[in-house]
């Protein structure tokens, strides 16, 4: 029986902890979370991602390739147009749960 990769990192602590340093590695960019939060509200293109985050198209796309490389996102082609999404949502909760804390630290958030 050939086992999936969450079943190595539960047998092998030390995949687990590379596996999760690399996907760290891969959101430390702030221009990826805010890939990654644009992305919550649904599937945009390219054109949709720069209208709500300010940067170059080379840009948004070597992110965009970075995440898709990743596994964090997933594409699909409309016509001319690549539509991208959140694979996986325990990605997003991942970011949530760091960028809260790290609001809640510097008290910009505060709890209700």
């Amino acid at each position: 029986m050939t086992s999936n990769r969450s079943d190595e990192a539960e047998s092998n602590p030390m995949e687990m902890f590379d596996r999760a340093a690399e996907l760290f590695r891969v959101m430390a960019a702030p221009m990826r979370l805010r890939v990654i939060n644009a992305l919550c509200n649904g599937e945009m293109n390219v054109t949709e991602l720069l209208e709500r985050i300010e940067t170059t198209q080379p840009n948004m796309s070597q992110h965009l390739s970075m995440l898709y490389r990743a596994g964090v996102l997933s594409k699909r082609r409309e016509g001319a147009q690549i539509y991208y999404r959140i694979s996986d949502k325990k990605i997003v909760s991942v970011c949530k749960a760091v960028c809260l804390h790290v609001a809640d630290d510097s008290e910009i958030w505060t709890s209700p």
